[in-house]
């Protein structure tokens, strides 16, 4: 099964209100490796790489959330391959 790679950047309320734990445990539940981190412009940036359909899944789960989210807009990407390098989900420090 191919995978595919996806950069989001999440803008809206999502800092502050436990989006990047709903993500961690979104993804793993999904079996989507990456990351997610917050920026310090108050985004959020998240590296999805999976199977099409779990990651397409989880795209749409992050354009609304954990419940005290407010997502005003999600940029997708795609990411060049990075199969191999990342191993599981986690949570990175703020960048």
């Amino acid at each position: 099964m191919a995978e595919v790679a996806r950069r989001l950047q999440v803008y809206g309320r999502v800092q502050g209100v436990a989006y990047r734990a709903w993500t961690v445990e979104t993804a793993r539940a999904l079996g989507v490796r990456g990351w997610v981190r917050n920026r310090r412009d108050g985004s959020v940036e998240v590296l999805l790489i999976g199977a099409e359909a779990a990651v397409a899944h989880l795209i749409e789960a992050c354009r609304r959330g954990p419940p005290a989210a407010r997502v005003e807009r999600i940029d997708v990407a795609d990411e060049a391959a990075v199969s191999g390098t990342v191993l599981d989900f986690r949570q990175m420090p703020t960048a």
